[in-house]
């Protein structure tokens, strides 16, 4: 067997000894929701409302619920990770003594959406962030001195980047010299001109 991607820890125990006790009929819906949302890292799987009505159904605690919810994600992101098949997957969690039935549930719910979201994590990393919009302004710092007439032009770009997985518009700030825009623009025409080549 593979090298285990899912190390033994006090946690870990803690968690699988929940996980075996948890619902058979409702678990596979639980690891769906989770296996569906698992590539949005600033999107919390679940409402605080839909928190409790998960302690009610699967009856834990809080902190329980939250370090299955926590031990899930770990899994599936170690899937993710490892490009784990369906039955090397079952494999692993069954060597950390997860009862047959969830194992099972986890690979077959791996085996029904694990190359999606594998594909997802690649877009997220490939783009993890988007320029979607850019401003400018010109500063003109004059010298303090009277002696000195000195005037430093001061470029300023805004930069407004969004996350695939948020609605929010991040502004970012760029402040360059004369020499250091000049060494910019050069940069960007030969990002542009590779660009060209390839196309």
């Amino acid at each position: 067997m593979a090298a285990p991607v899912v190390p033994e820890s006090d946690s870990i125990r803690r968690a699988v000894s929940l996980l075996n006790a948890m619902d058979p009929g409702r678990f596979p819906r639980l690891l769906s929701r989770l296996l569906q949302k698992l590539h949005l890292k600033t999107e919390s799987t679940f409402s605080e409302e839909e928190e409790e009505k998960l302690q009610i159904a699967f009856s834990l605690e809080k902190q329980d619920l939250h370090l299955v919810l926590e031990t899930i994600s770990f899994i599936l992101e170690q899937a993710v990770y490892h490009n784990l098949k369906p039955a090397s997957l079952q494999q692993q969690l069954q060597s950390i003594r997860l009862d047959q039935d969830k194992a099972e549930a986890f690979a077959s719910a791996w085996a029904a959406a694990g190359q999606d979201t594998i594909e997802k994590f690649r877009q997220r990393v490939l783009n993890p962030q988007k320029l979607e919009t850019i401003g400018w302004q010109l500063n003109l710092q004059m010298a303090e001195s009277m002696q000195a007439k000195l005037k430093s032009p001061r470029a300023v770009l805004e930069l407004g980047v969004n996350n695939e997985d948020s609605k929010n518009l991040k502004k970012v700030f760029v402040e360059f010299s004369h020499q250091e825009l000049f060494e910019f623009y050069n940069k960007l025409e030969t990002i542009q001109a590779q660009l060209d080549s390839l196309t």
